[in-house]
Formats: structure tokens, sequence, C-alpha cells
């Protein structure tokens, strides 16, 4: 039935897209490649989805069918909007004209080959960038860097550098080259630790196994420590029993440890320096709504005071919103990834930023404070579903953390 709708929503707005392009050529050819094009692009979609899927992500052909058809259908919306107001204006006038005056029935045909020049120029603009997206987007590599002040902050660790990267999906990457250098530019930031805030998988620990090696390579002075996400527990795929999941998530657990990452599932570690400390707390996945709450603060921080300056990890900004940031522990800093920005929306560093996801998350990129606590929400190092990045690009994160109160 969904594919029904699909298909059938596919050619209403083909149609009418259709009449802009019908507007501004009279070539029969242009017309039959159109056709057969738009065709071609919903069968490679159809029959990629009836293939067998195991791992069920959208890995190789099927994310690239679907990130095509993204750009068709989002291109030839825009132009749907147009023509079809353009239509209704014509309705309209043309009852006015047989109603209240003398004059012919209207028809301005300049004006339609006008409004359809303008439709496809603006239609091009998302479905040149949804390519782009699909083509280098994905690969483009942002280091963000922020400092954050904090009054007690151990004198020792005044200039503690955490280099953060969220969301690997390691399932969906089709170009080692590219993910090695993104290795590489991690650990030339020179962390003092890196964090990996969750969703190592699309679904099923074996889409690690051909990028071991090259995570393996990620290294700190303080190590790498790392929390599951909500892909990470396999819920988005069908086993044959609930105990093949649960033995997935017990080899993905163990992917974490042969790479030499520590992962925390609700509970912390110390991060020492001349004999000072601050608590790294890791907790499971918590996510608002229908999203896994395996996440468990107070079993996570037990046996920490408020008074101990604190890094947690939580894969779901939404939990730092339930939660964590009104907790009486006092979790002066929370690392979350998740939303991935939507892979899609546009940025003006220092100056603007927007995303259809901060519609549905109050936490969505980047920086924010409440209550004098602080919650980093990394853009994701990796893709899923759509396999592109528009705007939002991957991003790894570096924070330093200064004693002392934030110059005015």
């Amino acid at each position: 039935m969904r594919w029904f709708l699909f298909i059938c929503f596919y050619i209403l707005v083909d149609i009418y897209a259709f009449q802009a392009v019908k507007t501004l050529t009279r070539h029969n050819w242009i017309h039959i490649s159109y056709v057969i094009l738009s065709l071609f692009v919903l069968g490679n979609l159809i029959y990629q989805f009836s293939q067998p899927n195991p791992s069920g992500g959208f890995e190789s052909g099927r994310g690239y069918a679907m990130g095509i058809v993204l750009a068709f259908v989002v291109s030839k919306i825009l132009l749907t909007l147009f023509m079809f107001g353009e239509d209704i204006v014509r309705f309209v006038v043309a009852i006015y004209s047989k109603l209240f005056s003398n004059s012919a029935t209207f028809d301005m045909p300049t004006r339609r080959i006008f409004i359809s020049q303008i439709a496809l120029g603006i239609a091009a603009i998302p479905f040149a960038s949804l390519l782009y997206g699909m083509y280098k987007g994905k690969y483009n590599y942002k280091v963000l860097n922020y400092t954050l002040y904090f009054e007690d902050l151990p004198d020792s660790f005044d200039g503690y550098r955490i280099t953060q990267i969220s969301d690997i999906h390691s399932g969906s990457f089709d170009n080692k080259e590219k993910i090695e250098y993104a290795v590489d530019l991690v650990n030339e930031q020179k962390g003092d630790t890196i964090l990996f805030t969750g969703d190592l998988v699309n679904n099923k620990a074996t889409e690690m196994d051909p990028w071991m090696d090259t995570f393996s390579k990620l290294e700190a002075k303080d190590g790498v420590f790392s929390v599951l996400g909500n892909h990470d527990y396999g819920d988005y795929v069908q086993w044959e029993s609930d105990q093949a999941r649960l033995n997935n998530v017990a080899e993905l657990k163990n992917v974490h440890s042969k790479m030499g990452w520590d992962l925390l599932l609700n509970e912390h570690r110390f991060l020492e320096r001349n004999g000072e400390r601050i608590a790294l707390v890791g907790v499971e996945n918590w996510g608002a709504g229908g999203f896994k709450k395996m996440g468990d603060l107070d079993l996570a921080g037990k046996g920490l005071s408020p008074n101990e300056f604190k890094v947690l990890m939580s894969h779901d900004p939404s939990y730092w919103q339930e939660k964590i940031k009104t907790d009486g522990n006092n979790y002066h800093l929370t690392l979350s990834g998740h939303t991935h920005g939507m892979q899609f929306g546009i940025e003006i560093p220092g100056w603007f930023k927007w995303s259809p996801v901060q519609y549905r998350y109050e936490n969505w990129a980047g920086i924010y404070e409440e209550f004098g606590r602080y919650i980093n929400v990394n853009r994701g190092f990796g893709y899923l579903a759509y396999p592109g990045r528009v705007g939002i690009w991957p991003e790894i994160s570096v924070i330093e953390l200064r004693k002392g109160s934030k110059p005015a």
C-alpha cells in the first residue's frame, strides 16, 4: 500500500512538473527523454528496495536510489507548486473574464513561459544541491572549535582538549580513502581524549568488519571513550530471534574493545592529572518519544558528588532536556549527537543556522547553555538513509576546557 501511494504521488507530481518542460520546448525527443528518465529513477528505486537486504540499512545501490529520487521529487514538487499556482490564477482570471468582461477567455502563453523558466531555475537549486551532497558533501569534513569556561574546573585541566565525533554509521560508507583521511584529521587535532557519542553502525556489528583497522588508529593521550546510540541496539532490522539481536549487541560492544575504545555503559571513569581529576560519565541511549530508553543517569553517576567536575556522553540530546541539565549531580558538559543536523540545512557560522530538524529537537547542532551547564550536539561523522549532506557538513568537534569566567 505504501508503494502504491508513493507511486501515485510520484506520478502526480511528475505530470505537473512536466508542464514546465512542455511549455518551454516542443521537441518530442526532450519530452520522451524526460518520461524515460523519470520512469528509470522510479523503477530503480523499486528494484533496489525489492532486493534482499539482510543488513536493513541503506547501503550502496539502495541509498543512492533513494538519494536520486529525493533530488528529483524535491525539485519537481517546487515545479508543481509553481505550475499549479499558475493554473489556479489562470482559472480564476478566466472565470472573472467570462462573468465580468467582454474580453476573450484569459490566455497568456508568454507569462506561462516566464513562470516555467523561473520554476525550472528555482527547482534546479535543490536538485543540484542534493546531487552535490551525494557526490562530495557527505565527506566534506569540518573541524569546529569551541572554548568553554568553568569556574570550578580543576587547575590541572585548564586547556584540556576534548575531540568529539558521533554517528559514524559505518554501514553507509563507500569510500575508504575519504574515511581514512577523516580519521587522520581527528588525530591531527591532538585532543587529550577522543569521545565517541554513539551510532557506530546502522544496524549490525558486521558493518564494522571493513572499518575496524581504520578506526583503531584513533588515538589520544588519555584514550578513546564511547557510548552506544539508538542504532547500535539493532532495533531497526528483522532478526530470526531476540537472542540473535542480543548477540549482535554483544558483538558490537566487543568491537569497541577490539578497537581499543573504552565503552561506558551507564558508568563513569576518572581522568587524572597532577593529583586532580574530572569524571567522564557515559550513559546508554535515552531518547524522547519512541526511541530506546536504556540510559540511567543515576546509575552512571553513582558515587559522584555535585562538586566534582563532570563531562557526560549521552547520544540523544533529548535526555539533556529531560533530565541531565537540571540533575542535582551537576553535569557541567554533555556531549551528544543523533540529530545529524538532518544532513540538510543552511549555516552561516556565528550568525545563522537552520534545518528542519530544529522543529523536532530543541538542541540539534552546536553549543547550548542553560543553568550554567553546556551541551554540544555534534552534527555527525557519517550519514544515514540519504547518502549525502547539504549545508550541514560532517563534523569533528574540538572543545577546549578553560578555568575561569567567560570573557565579556
